[in-house]
């Protein structure tokens, strides 16, 4: 596997850590709707919490939690109308990310809640 595949998977195991400890409920991980991929599908309370993973090995051009284009957002939003529609899931959802930068020095991680809104089509 590529280096930066391995990176991602290393990231998205740290912010599936991070969430259950914040006392979230792991519902999926990397599920895939035509040509995007969920990185983490979580639940909290009564809201559905669609989580996009990040991971860079430096900040150097910039937080990795920044990096989702409205393209990936669209596509998210998208994915996430046909997850509900699988799960038969009737929740209120919001739109995370959660950026993480580890290297051999440092793990950092940024959890940005209500990272977009999403437009319903």
């Amino acid at each position: 596997m590529a280096e930066h595949n391995e990176l991602g998977k290393q990231g998205e195991a740290i912010a599936a850590q991070h969430l259950q400890e914040k006392g979230y409920r792991i519902l999926a991980k990397n599920w895939r709707f035509a040509k995007a991929e969920l990185d983490l599908v979580v639940q909290t309370e009564n809201t559905l919490v669609v989580v996009e993973v990040k991971t860079r090995n430096t900040g150097f051009f910039g937080e990795p939690e920044l990096a989702v284009s409205k393209r990936k957002q669209q596509q998210l939003v998208k994915a996430a109308h046909a997850f509900m529609e699988a799960a038969n899931i009737d929740l209120e959802v919001r739109f995370d990310v959660v950026g993480i930068i580890s290297n051999k020095n440092k793990t950092e991680l940024n959890h940005v809640e209500e990272a977009f809104q999403p437009r319903w089509r």
